[in-house]
């Protein structure tokens, strides 16, 4: 097998290599084309993995022909380019071109409907996208299925997921995923589905107090922008459950939480609109971006050794057999030497598991989300091979 990895070198690109040339993948490897805009990172990863089966490729996704030649030829692209740089429909795009399968880390739903819609050209090309297949969304969507499995009828599913770290504080702010993904969770107003329809809501709208176990405690969620509650309502196999309620909320780290509240308050929501200072026109994120960057470079050795853990879970009410049911279905993450001291080793992780699943079987062509991809039973136990723990309460 040839994976082709757009952005390999960055926080996700990055793990998603790590899992895939491990002794979990589950699929025979031959090359891993790892394409990225820094040939900097990529030979700083390459040098640390040191496996063979690893080739480099620059590139610029601004340049078709030089994004066609890495994409052709491969059983798969991983794209992990951030979704808010504006290239994913273009790279989405060149793998149907290329005839080859495809899947991508979502990004808060930008771009989720187009890509459905293009379903019948996938389909008809006999090319496969499944789209946003990280922790979440992808985990979570997979989640929400083993929820209505439970179900007969459905009233609602309320998906959340909660990051803590622990340990001592963190003076440096270090970012759980690209800047422009947190900044628009925050900033930007979310669709989500009440009442039996979509619905948009203010950003930060929607907050919630959950009292959850040790290290996480007392959590608070808020809507915010992803692509589950764009898809999972209207899955085959709960559509037609009846369902008429579905939300997403997040919960990032107490301290952390308030410094991202803070920058959008100070006006770095509107991150892609230029600002002029001396004549020069210039985007808030890119500045915010480089003295994040340089505040961590310089400041590296007061970062503290913290331990990260996340909680993902789905509640879904309704009833099986006529009985009123409350079904939950939880995945949790705890600290592992198997992760290291990773980022977000959870999303690289299961766009790992999710790229080799659909390598690992005969592939269905078309643009699906997770939940309508995946089976509970093929997916679960690749994450108990990652140390994931997943519970599953009925009352």
């Amino acid at each position: 097998m040839i994976i082709t990895l757009l952005g390999g070198a960055g926080f996700m690109g990055a793990g998603i290599v790590r899992d895939l040339i491990s002794d979990r993948a589950i699929i025979d490897i031959k090359t891993i084309r790892l394409c990225d805009a820094s040939r900097e990172k990529m030979e700083a990863l390459a040098s640390e993995l040191a496996d063979p089966r690893i080739e480099l490729v620059s590139l610029d996704v601004t340049d078709p022909a030089a994004l066609s030649s890495a994409i052709s030829g491969a059983d798969i692209c991983i794209n992990c380019v951030p979704t808010l740089l504006g290239f994913q429909m273009t790279i989405f795009e060149a793998a149907l071109a290329a005839k080859v399968a495809y899947v991508d880390l979502g990004g808060l739903g930008t771009f989720t409907v187009k890509q459905l819609a293009e379903h019948e050209r996938f389909r008809a090309a006999g090319v496969t996208a499944v789209i946003g297949v990280g922790a979440d969304p992808g985990m979570s969507n997979v989640i929400c299925r083993a929820v209505a499995e439970e179900l007969d009828e459905i009233d609602s599913i309320n998906l959340y997921w909660a990051a803590e770290l622990t340990g001592d504080e963190n003076p440096v702010l270090v970012p759980p995923y690209s800047v422009s993904t947190v900044l628009a969770e925050y900033a930007h107003p979310s669709t989500q589905f009440y009442d039996g329809k979509h619905v948009e809501c203010p950003p930060m709208s929607g907050r919630e107090y959950l009292d959850l176990p040790e290290p996480w405690g007392r959590c608070e969620f808020m809507h915010s922008p992803h692509s589950e509650q764009l898809t999972v309502p209207l899955a085959d196999g709960i559509r037609e459950k009846g369902i008429k309620e579905f939300s997403w909320k997040l919960h990032l780290p107490h301290r952390e939480h308030e410094a991202w509240v803070g920058l959008v308050k100070a006006g770095f929501g509107d991150f892609a609109e230029p600002i002029e200072i001396g004549g020069v026109s210039i985007k808030p994120l890119d500045v915010l971006n480089k003295v994040i960057e340089r505040n961590i470079r310089k400041n590296g050795g007061q970062i503290p050794q913290q331990d990260s853990y996340e909680i993902h879970f789905a509640i879904g009410r309704g009833r099986k057999d006529g009985v009123a049911r409350t079904v939950t279905v939880e995945v949790t993450v705890s600290p592992d030497p198997l992760y290291g001291p990773y980022i977000d080793a959870c999303t690289s992780m299961n766009a790992s598991i999710a790229a080799q699943l659909i390598l690992a079987k005969p592939r269905k062509p078309g643009v699906f989300a997770p939940e309508s991809y995946f089976d509970v039973e093929e997916y679960f136990p690749e994450l108990e091979k990652r140390k994931f723990a997943i519970s599953k309460r009925i009352d």
